[in-house]
């Protein structure tokens, strides 16, 4: 019989390479969420904050100490517990340090820890010194007193606590951000105070609702004067889910004229905030501004003063604006996702997290209860053995010079146990002689007393409660404070559109035959006498207000708007209207005009086509401009001429040989887009040589200027009955030499 064939082993393992990455990944990102970004429920730290804590105390870097080179620390930290980057461990205690980005900073540093301009400008470790703060012993105080697991670190050789036994909610006091694989955490800090109460309330009523609790915890605060304008309602809402948002906004004072600045929101760099309103000022889009200061010092943290440009400047609606564009109002995302007492993560709401995190401190409170009380009996036990040895001291003695093996001797001659007889034994001869009897019993007396407080405590579950509310209110007086961040109703900021932001100023745009555009200030400006490019000229003007759109026509008949006070100004040769828009290739503009939204144009085009349409049809966001006026082929658009009253006006039109018709304005449709009605007839066999070549509108007691070369002839209303027919006919011949027409003009 032949043996059967063994599999060989080659030192490695053969697996699908689908099921070792989906295995590899899952053991990474579990990784991720439970040991590096999301915090413990009942300290509220994550692994590398409790490393660099319980590393600090192994140093005695406590409140009371000298300071040491936080290098030192960090080393400890990365060589001991933490094998990861020095540089990622070093933000991390710098965070800890820093009293703009922790409400209760657990870490005092002595140097450059950076500012609330540039938290990450902090000098390097080996500049700087650490020590941990008085609040610290919230978290590592009851760390010896059998009140936490303890797991070996990285390499076996110490030992680390799994968990920091912590008298206080701190996952609620400083907050914390992270983001893991597949999830993320953001709980903001609160106030000591108002926590302590609501656990408090908890524990007194543990039927207390999300909404009884809001009664004592307000709302987050930062560690900024900034105000949380988030309404009630919705910080309840956040409350009860666990998820929300929060809106905070800087607060400011009238300084006279000037507005300062005095408090900025959580994590607002001043900066930045300076850099925001200094860019629209330089856009042109800020002009209540003058100058913006930045008067920040040691005495004055926040104080960036904004000078208006008058005092007519209407301060509330400027700071809106600027509330509405800028970081001096932002939102905070809420998403309270910790790890729960079951090794967990999972979002929390307000009742559900504190109730878990007294369940945490009962338990803390009862492991140390009975650590303590352990240590009380073996003390008596002790005591027990050393009263017997006192009292029997000479036979003590007698035994221990003449017995070979003296431990067993005793133990049998006075019934001690082996700890008993281990202590009498390491007890110094001269500390016996010494000891007194009363002293003894004192001792032991004391000691019964406080066990039997201990056995009654952790039998009584009301005792329990009592001494871990206790114990909250003497953390709450040692270390509590006010509130910082003022919880004020507020309406929402609402940013100010161009046209509020501007003020009205008289202006004529200049359009160019290539199509260059700027406004100069003023209506009185003959826009002929302006400089050009070689080779460029004057195409056609238009009056307006800085405040309002002005659209132009390409030969497409398509129309293009922006703002007035955006164009160039007339000093300088302009800026091409390709920049702004996009035009078909091959398109020229040809056009414009400018109005309020219901101010009416007439449009119309050299094949003597047109209609009536309000401005803000002309005008529009889309760089590639909006389908206007549709053309024949050949036709070119002629420029747009406003319309005073339908009912009174009359449209005048005329061709390049002098055929003139002037017909009521209520004639033509109204119409938002399209070819519209025929004004004038051009017979088609000579739409090759005539064409319209203008169009105005006249209102009575106006007088109608008709230019031919340097000639002009001017036709009162009265004059212009000569000229009135049906819309669509030939109209009246110009008299003899008037007949190569150019333009139009009202006066």
């Amino acid at each position: 019989m032949t043996d059967p064939v063994r599999p060989v082993f080659h030192g490695f393992e053969q697996i699908p390479l689908r099921e070792y990455a989906e295995r590899a990944y899952l053991d990474y990102s579990m990784y991720v969420v439970l040991d590096r970004a999301l915090p413990f429920l009942g300290d509220g730290l994550k692994p590398v904050q409790r490393r660099i804590i319980y590393a600090m105390s192994e140093l005695g870097l406590n409140a009371t100490s000298k300071p040491k080179k936080s290098a030192r620390t960090i080393g400890d930290v990365i060589g001991k517990f933490h094998p990861h980057g020095d540089s990622a461990c070093y933000e991390a205690m710098v965070l800890m340090a820093q009293p703009f980005s922790y409400r209760y900073p657990l870490v005092e540093g002595q140097g450059n820890f950076g500012s609330s301009d540039d938290p990450k400008s902090f000098a390097a470790m080996r500049y700087t010194e650490s020590k941990l703060t008085p609040i610290a012993e919230v978290l590592l105080g009851e760390l010896g007193q059998g009140t936490v697991d303890w797991d070996p670190n990285f390499d076996g050789t110490l030992e680390e606590p799994s968990w920091m036994p912590a008298r206080l909610p701190h996952v609620l006091l400083n907050g914390t951000t992270g983001i893991a694989v597949g999830m993320a955490t953001d709980v903001p800090p609160h106030n000591l105070n108002e926590i302590v109460s609501a656990c408090v309330r908890l524990l007194d009523d543990p039927d207390a609702t999300t909404r009884d609790l809001c009664e004592h915890v307000l709302g987050p605060d930062y560690p900024t004067e900034a105000e949380i304008i988030t309404p009630r309602a919705d910080l309840l809402a956040m409350y009860e889910t666990g998820l929300g948002s929060v809106r905070a906004r800087a607060v400011y004072e009238k300084d006279g004229v000037n507005i300062v600045v005095t408090a900025l929101p959580y994590q607002a760099s001043p900066g930045k905030v300076i850099e925001q309103i200094a860019q629209q000022m330089r856009a042109k889009k800020l002009p209540w501004l003058e100058d913006i200061r930045d008067e920040s010092d040691h005495a004055n943290p926040t104080r960036i003063v904004l000078v208006p440009r008058s005092n007519r400047v209407d301060i509330d609606q400027l700071m809106g604006h600027l509330f509405a564009t800028t970081d001096l109002e932002k939102s905070y995302r809420v998403n309270v996702n910790v790890i729960g007492l079951d090794g967990r993560p999972q979002v929390k709401g307000l009742k559900a997290l504190l109730a878990e995190w007294l369940t945490f401190r009962s338990d803390t409170v009862t492991r140390r209860l009975n650590h303590r009380l352990d240590k009380v009996e073996r003390r008596l036990h002790l005591l027990q053995g050393l009263l017997i040895a006192f009292l029997n001291l000479d036979e003590v003695i007698r035994i221990i010079r003449s017995e070979d093996e003296p431990r067993p001797v005793l133990m049998k001659r006075f019934e001690l146990s082996e700890d008993q007889t281990d202590y009498i034994l390491e007890t110094k001869l001269r500390q016996l002689a010494r000891l007194e009897e009363m002293k003894i019993r004192g001792e032991q007396d004391e000691l019964a007393k406080e066990r039997e407080q201990l056995i009654a405590t952790l039998a009584s579950k009301a005792k329990l409660k009592k001494l871990v509310k206790d114990e909250l209110l003497a953390d709450a007086k040692k270390f509590g404070d006010a509130r910082r961040s003022p919880l004020v109703s507020r309406g929402a900021a609402q940013a100010l559109s161009e046209t509020e932001l501007v003020p009205s100023e008289p202006m004529t745009v200049v359009l160019s035959d290539k199509g260059w555009v700027r406004a100069a200030k003023g209506h009185e400006i003959d826009a002929s006498t302006l400089g050009y490019r070689d080779g460029d000229g004057l195409l056609a003007t238009a009056k307006a207000r800085s405040t309002q759109q002005v659209a132009f026509l390409d030969s497409t008949g398509r129309s293009y708007s922006t703002i007035v006070h955006g164009l160039p100004s007339a000093r300088g040769n302009g800026e091409p209207l390709t920049g702004k828009f996009s035009p078909a290739p091959g398109a020229s503009f040809q056009a414009l005009a400018s109005g309020d939204n219901d101010t009416r144009f007439v449009l119309v085009s050299s094949h003597g086509y047109g209609f009536v349409t309000r401005f803000e049809n002309l005008t529009g966001r889309n760089k590639a401009g909006k389908a206007m006026l549709s053309l024949t082929p050949g036709a070119k658009v002629l420029a747009p001429v406003s319309v005073g009253s339908l009912e009174l006006d009359r449209v005048v039109v005329v061709t390049n040989v002098g055929h003139l018709l002037a017909f009521p304005v209520s004639e033509l449709p109204e119409l938002d887009k399209g070819k519209g009605n025929k004004l004038i007839d051009i017979p088609k066999s000579k739409l090759g040589t005539e064409r319209a070549v203008a169009v105005a509108v006249v209102a009575p007691g106006t007088t109608l200027s008709v230019r031919s070369g340097a000639r002009t002839m001017s036709l009162t209303w009265k004059d212009l009955d000569a000229y009135i027919g049906t819309r669509a006919t030939r109209g009246g011949l110009l008299p003899r030499g008037w007949q190569k027409v150019e333009g139009l003009a009202v006066e």
